[in-house]
């Protein structure tokens, strides 16, 4: 049967959002990643199950994640992404479907002595159905924007978001790498955005790591649903 991949952060562990069985610990040729199932999502936390080993953005295996999500008959991966605001229009509780993004840092590839170059993409359907299962649970995301990848761990400069914010939405760490190697392994991928904070400047408060984490868990809930809503159209499509 059709199963969902997702891959989110720890809140959705942590809050028991998802109907999830006991941890699996799976092995594949770029190395291990945890993943827990349900009837209609495997679900890999990006960032680790352990509080005191927080896998920070730029030590993610990524290609272990997607690899794990492949051979786990994962047809299609949505990214659950936390993001920052680089418009003062696009406040903290809004939900982004992006459409392209941008990565000027290094992002990972499976491909080492190939010449191979794959064209990375957010697949189109898959957004058009977050939308659909988002006005199902009467949520009205943003259909469309533009994201901008850093390396972190560091927030950015504000310097560097003055510049940013000419060409993108939003900003984060993670997003553009799963979906160049979703691209890679051939699955389709699409991002559901949170927006967690205003970026390093964009407001007067003062950006820290703890109101981005409490910024994720408000919007948590509601991303829960709708992944619940999409997965179970899937699941239903099967029979």
């Amino acid at each position: 049967m059709k199963k969902t991949g997702v891959i989110g952060g720890t809140v959705f562990l942590d809050e028991k959002l998802f109907e999830l069985g006991e941890e699996k610990i799976i092995g594949t040729a770029f190395g291990k990643a945890t993943l827990f199932t349900s009837d209609t999502i495997i679900y890999i936390p990006r960032h680790g199950t352990d509080p005191d080993n927080f896998i920070l953005p730029h030590l993610i295996n990524h290609a272990a994640n997607i690899k794990a999500l492949k051979d786990e008959g994962a047809e299609e991966i949505i990214g659950i992404n936390s993001t920052g605001s680089l418009k003062k229009g696009l406040p903290p509780g809004f939900l982004v479907i992006p459409d392209d993004f941008i990565a000027f840092c290094p992002t990972p590839t499976i491909f080492s002595n190939a010449a191979v170059h794959t064209p990375p993409i957010l697949d189109e359907k898959m957004r058009s159905r977050l939308r659909s299962a988002a006005a199902a649970c009467k949520v009205t995301p943003v259909s469309s924007g533009v994201y901008w990848q850093t390396m972190g761990p560091r927030f950015e400069t504000k310097a560097e978001i003055r510049m940013m914010a000419n060409f993108c939405d939003i900003v984060g760490m993670t997003m553009a790498s799963e979906a160049i190697l979703s691209c890679e392994f051939q699955i389709p991928y699409a991002s559901i955005c949170s927006i967690d904070n205003y970026a390093h400047g964009i407001a007067t408060e003062t950006l820290s790591a703890t109101a981005v984490r409490n910024g994720a868990r408000k919007n948590a809930a509601i991303i829960a649903r709708i992944v619940h809503e999409y997965a179970g159209r899937n699941f239903q499509n099967e029979q």
